[in-house]
């Protein structure tokens, strides 16, 4: 193993939401000094954003909900409380993040390019973003 800690698989599901448990788990990272460079990156935006976004919801007040939580179910309790969304808005959001990478010529070209970068161009099961990060994360 090379130390590298991974948060989960942006597929898995919390509260309804899609890529809920993957934030969490970016922002424990975060919060201990363990979010390696890479993510520090995007740390809040791309699909972090999104989230944020969807769920009407600003980065500082929900990083500061994940520091002052132990566990999961903590934070899925501030969310149910908190984040005032329809199963339709979910689904939406949902279908986003499942099929980034496929809208137009521009997220196409894009993962296109992060397959050629990370060595997976050939890796034809590779058709989305969330295929790409769980591959590029040793999990497909």
């Amino acid at each position: 193993m090379n130390g590298m800690i991974y948060p989960r698989s942006p597929r898995e599901v919390m509260d309804g939401w899609i890529y809920l448990p993957r934030f969490v788990d970016k922002v424990r990272l975060h919060l201990a000094g363990k979010l390696t460079p890479d993510y520090q990156e995007n740390f809040t935006k791309g699909f972090d954003g999104a989230w944020l976004k969807a769920a009407g919801v600003s980065p500082q007040p929900f990083i500061e909900v994940v520091k002052n939580t132990i566990t999961d179910g903590e934070v899925c309790d501030w969310v149910r409380k908190n984040v005032k969304k329809t199963e339709a808005e979910k689904l939406a959001f949902r279908n986003y993040i499942l099929n980034r990478g496929t809208e137009d010529e521009e997220s196409k070209a894009r993962l296109k390019m992060r397959k050629e970068q990370a060595g997976l161009s050939h890796r034809d099961d590779i058709r989305v973003f969330v295929d790409f990060i769980d591959a590029d994360e040793k999990r497909i």
